[in-house]
């Protein structure tokens, strides 16, 4: 004959058991991943903010990156910037020695030369990434130059890119598609800056590049017919440019700090949304060690009840036979 025991108390024994076996699973998992909510499975809402606030991190990061790039570009041009200062400062010197009497001008002609040679040599070197904002060939100027500043989401949660801009019209020295739109190769009408009463041409531009549409005016250069009209004329549009020039720079300067600033703000939110995801899913470890501990005691407490449940059952049926 076959006799079978259970009690209630082993059925409730076994049950605890599992329960604690399954915590202990759920525990070891949470330490050995380091996550608290791996999956959506473990808590659908958590799970949810923390893809999202990863994404942000992820675009922030992305954002930093080209951030650098875009703040290598905007010190390329103002250096670039600072450089024509310095140099058409230098141009301005010649055409005020060639005010003097008796002064060989076709000699000052060889250094105004070399100066601009200078000036075109350092527009057409200064490229990075592949951009050039000092020069142009397109047939159509662009409206802007920017970098990637950061971005924020619409109503539906999309991605929405934010710049840094400048405007292209400022930054352009020399145009080789239309002489007009760049600082140095377009012409200056030097009756709006003095009244030297000069019958002579007064349109000057700097620089002849050979553009597609050249400058409707007279090359700043200097011969031995030069009169003292024409190089004060020259000397209004010189100055003239050096003011553009150094508006543009300020400009740059200004733009370069915003980067700065943008840099600083994205390595900042990002490390704070990575606390914050921190905060939702990672497991805390010392939490979790202490609570093993206390699982682990259980377990073999459970075990032990069971024990000396199936000890006592044995017992009765060794009476039973």
């Amino acid at each position: 004959m076959t006799y079978k025991i259970t009690s209630s108390g082993q059925v409730n024994a076994l049950a605890a058991l599992r329960i604690i076996n399954k915590d202990v699973e759920t525990t070891q998992q949470q330490v050995s991943s380091g996550y608290r909510v791996e999956t959506a499975a473990d808590d659908a809402t958590y799970w949810s903010f923390a893809s999202v606030l990863r994404s942000d991190s992820s675009s922030l990061q992305n954002i930093h990156d080209a951030l650098g790039v875009g703040a290598s570009k905007v010190d390329t041009a103002y250096t670039a910037m600072d450089s024509l200062i310095d140099q058409l400062g230098q141009v301005r010197a010649t055409l005020v020695s060639a005010t003097e009497e008796g002064v060989d001008k076709d000699k000052l002609n060889t250094t105004l030369s070399q100066l601009k040679q200078q000036m075109q040599t350092s527009v057409q070197s200064t490229s990075i990434a592949g951009e050039n904002w000092l020069l142009n060939y397109d047939t159509t100027l662009p409206t802007s130059r920017s970098v990637i500043g950061g971005f924020t989401r619409g109503a539906s949660g999309e991605y929405q890119a934010q710049t840094i801009t400048f405007p292209a019209s400022q930054t352009v020295m020399i145009d080789m598609n239309d002489a007009s739109r760049g600082l140095l190769t377009k012409a200056v009408d030097a009756s709006t800056l003095n009244s030297t009463g000069s019958t002579a041409a007064r349109n000057y531009y700097l620089l002849d590049t050979g553009s597609t549409t050249g400058a409707a005016g007279s090359e700043i250069k200097l011969d031995s017919n030069t009169t003292s009209e024409e190089v004060a004329d020259m000397l209004s549009v010189v100055d003239s440019l050096l003011s553009q020039l150094t508006t543009t720079a300020a400009g740059l300067g200004t733009m370069s700090a915003r980067i700065d600033d943008r840099v600083a703000y994205t390595a900042n939110m990002s490390d704070l949304i990575d606390k914050n995801v921190g905060a939702l899913v990672d497991t805390d470890m010392d939490e979790a060690s202490v609570r093993q501990t206390a699982l682990a005691t259980q377990q073999k407490m459970g075990v032990q009840a069971i024990s000396i449940l199936n000890t006592a059952a044995s017992k009765v049926l060794i009476l039973l036979q």
